[in-house]
């Protein structure tokens, strides 16, 4: 969200100069599905974990077999280029009880405090989006609460088969239960896709209540039952207020920014550089990476490993490996390594490289 800001007076001639600012009204990171750092598309998904879009992650059990991307298909003239799309492509049609898949996005407690939950004051949200399908129906959306462990959910309808339709859902405060003020998830925000009866069989929670998985996707269709359904979304948005305004559309390089507090690619591909490096002693080199950005906590390594996919290089001679590990690091730096390596000369110089078209290498912090 862009605004013009009176910031000061002029010391020469005493007019008030005025600062172009940028801050954001969204909650959600990533809501037009543009940036997709370690995939545009991961088949045969049957379980948790991040694997496309950045910062949406998939939470399933026994419900069916997926391929996940970042599509181009969006709503026509509304500025979007890439979306989100879940695929089935092996139905399960005879949910079990605990059956589930939801795609959600978590958000720091620190980012939250405006919305004043657990006070008198609470703001009420209001989440918009585009979304598409193959299977019409009720579909559900839901805010629960990491911290208190509360919940409140919303039903939207599906109404035309393979349309983009603009669907908007207002979620009342909640005066109870504060959100944590650190770096820690404090809100999860969940699309339903699929659910069984452990989590249909109650009275959906349309008022924020103590999270009770019977009431938590009362009327969510099972969107795994034929391997012809699909979905797409993109345009989410969650703002303080009971109105939804226009997207915000922010800049490529923001955008990315922001996903890489929780995730950073360092090289991916063959002839990608990781960093300088230099041999530790005979038998190990080492790199320090600065971090592209501050990460929200201390990251893991996230990294493929395989045969001759990185090597060091120094004095022109190249020692291959086939996997790094993190040795140190904070949120602002990290250093990694590999021993048990052979004909190094300790203290020279080099370079470490990915040399296999299949190798990454990222650092991740995610909640």
């Amino acid at each position: 969200m862009s605004e013009l800001k009176i910031d000061k007076v002029s010391p020469r001639s005493g007019n008030y100069v005025a600062l172009n600012t940028v801050g954001s009204k969204n909650i959600i990171i990533n809501g037009d599905m543009s940036q997709s750092q370690r995939s545009t598309s991961v088949s045969s998904i049957t379980g948790s974990g991040y694997n496309t879009v950045d910062r949406f992650r998939t939470n399933m059990s026994t419900a069916g077999t997926w391929t996940q991307s970042q599509s181009t298909d969006v709503p026509t003239g509304q500025g979007f280029a890439t979306s989100f799309k879940m695929d089935c492509t092996t139905a399960n049609g005879s949910l079990s009880a605990g059956s589930f898949l939801i795609i959600d996005q978590r958000v720091e407690g620190q980012n939250l405090q405006y919305l004043k939950k657990g006070t008198s004051s609470a703001e009420s949200t209001t989440m918009s989006f585009w979304v598409k399908s193959a299977k019409t129906g009720t579909y559900i959306v839901a805010l629960q609460d990491m911290d208190n462990t509360r919940y409140i959910a919303k039903s939207y309808t599906i109404s035309s088969a393979n349309t983009w339709e603009k669907k908007t859902l207002t979620y009342a405060g909640d005066t109870s239960g504060a959100f944590g003020n650190d770096n820690d998830g404090s809100l999860k925000v969940q699309f339903w896709l699929v659910a069984g009866s452990t989590y249909t069989s109650g009275t959906l929670a349309t008022s924020w209540e103590s999270t009770t998985n019977a009431n938590s996707a009362v009327g969510q269709v099972n969107l795994a039952d034929n391997t012809s359904n699909d979905w797409y979304i993109t345009g989410v948005q969650l703002e303080a207020g009971t109105t939804a305004s226009d997207f915000e559309f922010l800049p490529y390089d923001v955008n990315l920014a922001r996903c890489q507090r929780y995730y950073q690619l360092i090289a991916q591909g063959a002839s990608s550089p990781i960093n300088t490096g230099f041999a530790y002693s005979s038998s190990q080199v080492s790199a320090y990476i600065t971090l592209i950005t501050s990460m929200r906590a201390t990251p893991t390594l996230d990294m493929v490993s395989g045969t001759d996919y990185y090597r060091f290089t120094a004095n022109a001679t190249n020692t291959n490996f086939n996997v790094l590990s993190l040795d140190i690091g904070n949120t602002r730096a990290v250093t990694v390594f590999k021993g048990s390596l052979s004909g190094l000369t300790g203290g020279q110089a080099g370079f470490i490289n990915a040399i296999n078209a299949s190798s990454y290498i990222a650092l991740a912090s995610e909640l």
